[in-house]
């Protein structure tokens, strides 16, 4: 049965002007990078990353040096801890390590892979592509990383894949960047991403906003670049595919402070809204959203990076959200559950559950199975190290995965949702897509219009195999 329209806009009683009342958002503690022994020291803002090596790390001129990019400024501040405390573990996990204390910077001590020790560098950005590229290049090239894991944003992805060109003797593997462009249209031989790019974590959330909620329009609101016009499309290539309509897309720069200014500009009648955001945006707008006297359920549906823990501070009122995720939240695959568990013994356990941790945490796997593969070897600009990584075929937490021609994974995908049915919030998986490829079942093209502010076009058909059927 189609889901009547909602007029989800509330005006004022004299009938004029729309009144957005916004709820009082408190503060958010963070983790600051630089800071190695404590998990919330600071707000949001650019801050850098010691130029040291991480506290444990070795010494020895045979130590395979690995940094880690992420972001502990700007908007998407909040992901540092779940960044770096994913690929420490798996160098706890997997490389015989020990943490050396839960902080964002907190180091790792004794790791070993393939008889070499490690030694741990962290390098901050700010999710711009030139603070991305500037700490890339510090790490390359004056502290003389092997192996670059990062960065965790879809612009500086696109910049640094581009970077990564002019070293060839460097292994880059991603973050969490989901830009479409990064592996589809940059091409960097020595760049490898296992996690996909942010179109195919949206995999079966345009089929579930059609068929399950009957949506039949939607209106978008999201941050103004790469990684959200990837999640959009392939939302788009979805809901749209099907007969959707999207009456309206509303972008808005990483720098907005005052979400209730982009949020009024939303259409008065639609079925509801699809939200790509992250980090203190995601957060700001849902409670200017909340301010309308409106529930999130079935109304709102959310892009990957709105559906992380960090979200929860906009409480209860958060259960029922939707939304598409290149890792099963609140999975019971024994995988997944596993990591869970192990990670929770090490790690804060509201961490485990989040995208952010879990893919810098397999990009981080893939080098220490890459690396065991070629006994250690980075001789001859670490092509053996390469060769390996492009073969590797995964089972990580998510799923097991295998990179196509372009060094792009094919993974799973899945739909999930906030859940408050264990006394607090958490999450719970509602669909598994399997094999989402790059192309999203050959939808997109080969040299087609890469995703942007207006593309792609709404249009009707054709559909991704997952999207046929009843």
């Amino acid at each position: 049965m189609h889901m009547h329209r909602r007029k989800w806009w509330r005006t004022s009683s004299g009938g004029g002007r729309a009144v957005l009342a916004l709820a009082s958002l408190a503060a958010l503690a963070v983790a600051g990078c630089g800071s190695s022994n404590s998990t919330s020291t600071s707000a949001p803002g650019p801050t850098t990353a010691a130029k040291s090596a991480a506290p444990g790390s070795s010494s020895s001129a045979n130590a395979i040096k690995i940094g880690v990019l992420a972001t502990c400024g700007g908007s998407f501040a909040l992901f540092e801890n779940e960044a770096f405390s994913g690929a420490k573990y798996a160098l706890v996990k997997q490389a015989g390590g020990k943490s050396l204390g839960t902080g964002p910077q907190a180091g790792v001590s004794g790791a070993t892979i393939a008889g070499r020790p490690v030694s741990l560098y962290f390098g901050c950005s700010d999710a711009t592509p030139d603070v991305a590229v500037a700490e890339a290049r510090r790490l390359v090239e004056s502290v003389k990383v092997n192996i670059l894991v990062g960065p965790l944003s879809g612009d500086e992805g696109i910049a640094v894949a581009n970077y990564a060109k002019t070293q060839p003797q460097v292994t880059f593997i991603n973050g969490t960047s989901g830009a479409q462009a990064t592996t589809l249209s940059v091409h960097a031989p020595n760049f490898f991403r296992y996690g996909g790019d942010g179109a195919q974590w949206m995999a079966g959330l345009g089929t579930y906003a059609y068929k399950t909620l009957h949506w039949k329009t939607a209106a978008i609101l999201g941050e103004d670049y790469s990684y959200p016009y990837t999640q959009a499309a392939g939302f788009i290539a979805e809901f749209c595919g099907l007969g959707g309509q999207i009456t309206k897309r509303i972008w808005a720069p990483l720098t907005t402070t005052d979400w209730s200014s982009y949020a009024t500009q939303l259409p008065r009648n639609v079925d509801g809204v699809l939200l790509l955001t992250g980090g203190t945006d995601t957060v700001d707008v849902l409670k200017a959203y909340l301010g309308f006297g409106e529930q999130i359920k079935g109304h709102v549906l959310g892009g990957s990076s709105v559906l992380d823990p960090t979200a929860f501070t906009v409480g209860s009122q958060l259960a029922g959200l939707a939304g598409g995720s290149p890792v099963p939240l609140g999975g019971t695959s024994a995988d997944w559950t596993s990591y869970v568990n192990g990670f929770s013994s090490v790690y804060q356990k509201s961490l485990a559950q989040s995208l952010f941790t879990v893919l810098y945490y397999n990009a981080m796997s893939a080098a220490i199975q890459g690396l065991n593969q070629v006994h250690g070897s980075l001789s001859g600009n670490e092509s053996a190290l390469k060769a390996a990584l492009a073969k590797l075929t995964p089972t990580f937490p998510n799923g097991q995965v295998k990179l196509d021609p372009n060094r792009n994974s094919v993974q799973p995908a899945y739909v999930v949702q906030v859940d408050n049915s264990g006394g607090g919030l958490g999450f719970k998986v509602l669909r598994t897509v399997n094999n989402v490829s790059q192309d999203f079942g050959a939808v997109v093209k080969p040299g087609g219009q890469a995703p942007s502010r207006t593309a792609p076009a709404c249009t009707k058909g054709p559909l991704p195999p997952w999207s046929s059927g009843s």
